[in-house]
């Protein structure tokens, strides 16, 4: 149990994948525990995602699609991985 006024260290987050990346990780939902204060470069490294951003995979976080990786992660925050589009 936390006491008033002391910091919780550690927050939740869900994980969303659309497309070919929701077979690719077996689950089109995933909730975790960070330790606050994680960036989403963090986050990629941590569950090796980082190949599929750089292969063209958008992150919006809570519906905002994000370019800067140090943007730093809060609580119950969710982050979707947009795999890119192809059309004709």
């Amino acid at each position: 149990m936390v006491n008033e006024g002391e910091d919780i260290m550690a927050i939740k987050i869900r994980l969303l994948f659309f497309g070919p990346l929701a077979d690719l990780m077996g689950q089109r939902e995933i909730e975790v525990a960070l330790n606050k204060g994680t960036s989403v470069m963090q986050l990629l490294k941590r569950f090796q995602l980082s190949d599929i951003v750089n292969n063209g995979t958008k992150i919006a976080i809570n519906g905002e699609i994000i370019d800067n990786f140090d943007f730093i992660l809060m609580d119950s925050s969710e982050i979707a991985f947009l795999p890119p589009f192809s059309g004709g």
